[in-house]
């Protein structure tokens, strides 16, 4: 890939980083030394991933946790890997018992959302299989950092306080474990204060001494399922005992001599590959052009509009996937963008808390790994005495039955969380995300055609001012986003607002391989740090 790794166009108190032997970046510093460590202690990429992940679920609970879901895309042995660990929705619950409850549509908050957990099975999985050193080696930085403690980072801490504030909101006895787990002095803890995790520490060491069956299938098993029951909610041990994550085949697309893989549904990573399958049809010479943003934004909405009527689990898609990502229906698609903004539409294809981490090790294995609890801490709903705070994954189910992504029992649910990953001519490039909720897929577009298009070194490629779609025409920009740009895409018909709120567009990591050389860049929009050797 061509670049200049002396050129900063964007404001950036950050530099590429470059390795030799080794290299991983994700949003919290402390987690990404801890995965060199690993490293450095014969551990592969792999190993790498999994320490950092453990780390994250300690360092910034703000977006992840035990109790959330988690997708992988790694190379090892020649060849990229996917991995799915998302859980299913519970065996018992279904549209009808929901709206029994009252509801309308998923809450976003308490019991019903809440389905299987599929981050533990993912490490354990990730190990067995691919992994070098002990999983309790692996484990043992977490461990470290909850029963040691660690100083509150900047944007971790600011998140803690938005959740403080908004779970004193929520009403029931239920939400009371979140309180006295996270914020046992009756406040948030402060920007540099040390924080503790005993209960997490604890939950960590069973979960690393059996290779997470306890999770599924034993004590913490049925600690998950007792607190279950006491609420009134679906998950039963039945849901756990048969949780496996799935090993699956990534999808591609050829992008200008590239191949930009994501995995397949459940999740929406081939939203960003319909959009590039359009885009490729067009010639871009300039980033900073009405034409460049104009046509990313409108591809997009596309892409968007597709994906969100048709992507759910795989085995209740009612399209074909090779159909969506086929040559004719990008073209038939890349007809309708013209000069002004257009409401999107789904086609007729013939029959936002996340954590991203990437890693490489000096054998040439790379992991582009992403986990999430969904909704920052996920339901509000923590396990007593076991640091597990329950995402909210269900939340994005339909309880319209004409949906694709309707409710179903045993069903996994349209999924946010996407991690990808750039090869050409068959030889890895490396890993990259961008989480954030819906952003993600937008923010895989921007820094791929930034670094192919306009040959944007890894950071300058995070650096460089985003743009974040959210529904009809409407665009939100960030603050040093360019005011021409910004006055010119208003004329073409979108509604454009700038937001001071960098949370809206992500956080992202890259790790770019240049021959014998890493090159990577962290996200100046989080507390994060690539880290090399």
């Amino acid at each position: 890939m061509r670049y200049d790794p002396t050129s900063y166009p964007y404001s950036s108190q950050r530099r590429m980083i470059l390795a030799k032997n080794g290299m991983v970046g994700t949003s919290h510093p402390s987690a990404a030394q801890a995965g060199l460590d690993i490293l450095k202690q014969g551990g592969n990429a792999v190993d790498a991933a999994i320490a950092t992940a453990a780390c994250l679920t300690v360092l910034e609970p703000t977006s992840n946790g035990l109790g959330g879901d988690a997708f992988v895309l790694f190379w090892k042995d020649g060849k990229l890997h996917g991995l799915n660990s998302s859980g299913p929705a519970p065996r018992s619950i279904s549209i009808d018992a929901v709206r029994d409850r009252g509801y309308t549509e998923m809450p976003k908050t308490g019991i019903v959302p809440v389905t299987v957990p599929g981050i533990p099975g993912a490490w354990a999985e990730l190990s067995k299989k691919h992994g070098e050193l002990e999983f309790e080696t692996i484990l043992k930085p977490a461990i470290d950092h909850a029963e040691e403690g660690y100083p509150l980072s900047p944007v971790v801490g600011k998140s803690w306080k938005y959740a403080y504030e908004s779970y004193k909101k929520l009403e029931g006895k239920q939400f009371k474990h979140w309180f006295e787990t996270f914020a046992p002095e009756g406040r948030p803890p402060y920007i540099g204060e040390i924080w503790k995790s005993p209960d997490h520490a604890r939950t960590l060491r069973t979960v690393a001494e059996t290779m997470a069956e306890s999770f599924y299938k034993g004590e913490l098993a049925d600690k998950i399922v007792e607190f279950s029951k006491e609420h009134n909610g679906f998950l039963s041990k039945e849901d756990l005992k048969h949780f496996s994550p799935d090993w699956v085949e990534p999808l591609c697309v050829n992008y200008r001599g590239y191949d930009v893989w994501e995995l397949p549904p459940n999740g929406q990573g081939m939203i960003a590959l319909i959009a590039l399958n359009i885009l490729k049809g067009f010639k871009f010479d300039k980033k900073d052009n009405i034409d460049t943003y104009h046509k990313q934004i409108e591809a997009l909405k596309l892409a968007f509009s597709d994906g969100k009527k048709y992507i759910t689990d795989p085995d209740h898609m009612k399209v074909n996937l090779e159909d969506l990502l086929s040559e004719e229906y990008a073209s038939e698609r890349r007809k309708l963008i013209g000069n002004k903004a257009i409401q999107p539409e789904p086609g007729k294809p013939q029959d936002h808390g996340t954590v991203y981490l990437a890693t490489a090790d000096k054998d040439g294995n790379m992991v582009s790994y992403i986990q999430s609890n969904y909704m920052g801490f996920g339901s509000g709903l923590v396990v007593p005495d076991t640091g597990i705070a329950l995402h909210d994954r269900g939340h994005t189910f339909s309880l319209n039955p004409e949906d694709a992504n309707c409710l179903k029992p045993g069903k996994r649910t349209y999924h946010t969380i996407i991690p990808g990953f750039l090869t050409q001519h068959g030889k890895p490039i490396g890993p990259f995300g961008v989480m954030g909720g819906y952003m993600q897929p937008q923010g895989h577009l921007q820094v791929i055609m930034n670094s192919i298009d306009f040959h944007l070194n890894p950071q300058a490629a995070l650096d460089a001012p985003r743009w974040r779609w959210e529904k009809d025409k409407t665009v939100y920009l960030e603050q040093n986003f360019p005011k021409t740009i910004a006055e010119q895409l208003s004329k073409k018909g979108h509604n454009v607002d700038y937001t001071s709120r960098s949370s809206k567009f992500g956080r992202g990591q890259i790790i770019w391989k240049y021959e014998e050389v890493y090159a990577g860049g962290t996200e100046p929009r989080a507390d994060g740090q690539v880290v090399g050797w």
